[in-house]
């Protein structure tokens, strides 16, 4: 039972990280994961308690990014390498960035951000070496987070992309020292 529930959060998971929320049909879910309709709501009452599902998975997945992140000593290929490997964690991420304006999605984005953004941030200053204020790392961080989730799709999160991405970054970060 339980692994027919996972499977379902899984598939709704990608589909909501690649397609967004629309894409979320209980008819189409069940075509995608093999099984009737009605398993779909033997797990869930309703769309609503399914995506709040996806939102409860999506913050154990940041946890475990987290984990990762705090292992790693350099952006790259340490920190490269978590991103690629979690590609669908960010793209779900990506979602509820656009979809913020709905209350469930902002708090599920802030918290994950909170969750990933802690570890990801200390590699990042201590990769980086520069010689700013808490403050002006914190700012040009939150605009490199804007911009990279406005830049990254499928296609290119990968590790060249990614690396370029941060190479470029580095250099910005540089010329306000």
């Amino acid at each position: 039972m339980q692994q027919s529930k996972a499977i379902w959060i899984a598939t709704g998971y990608q589909i909501f990280a690649l397609q967004g929320e629309e894409a979320l049909k209980i008819e189409s879910l069940a075509k995608k994961v093999g099984v009737s309709k009605s398993s779909f709501y033997h797990h869930f009452a309703d769309l609503e308690v399914f995506v709040e599902a996806l939102l409860q998975f999506h913050l154990a997945q940041s946890h475990i990014i987290a984990q990762k992140e705090q292992q790693a000593k350099t952006v790259a290929p340490d920190l490269i390498t978590i991103l690629v490997t979690h590609k669908i964690d960010l793209l779900f991420n990506r979602q509820l960035r656009i979809h913020q304006n709905k209350p469930h999605y902002l708090a599920t984005l802030n918290a994950s951000n909170k969750i990933v953004g802690d570890a990801f941030t200390q590699v990042w200053i201590q990769d980086l070496q520069l010689k700013l204020s808490p403050q002006q790392l914190e700012g040009i961080f939150s605009l490199a987070l804007h911009n990279f989730y406005l830049q990254i799709n499928e296609s290119n999160l990968t590790y060249e992309w990614l690396a370029n991405y941060f190479a470029e970054l580095k250099k910005i970060a540089r010329n306000f020292e």
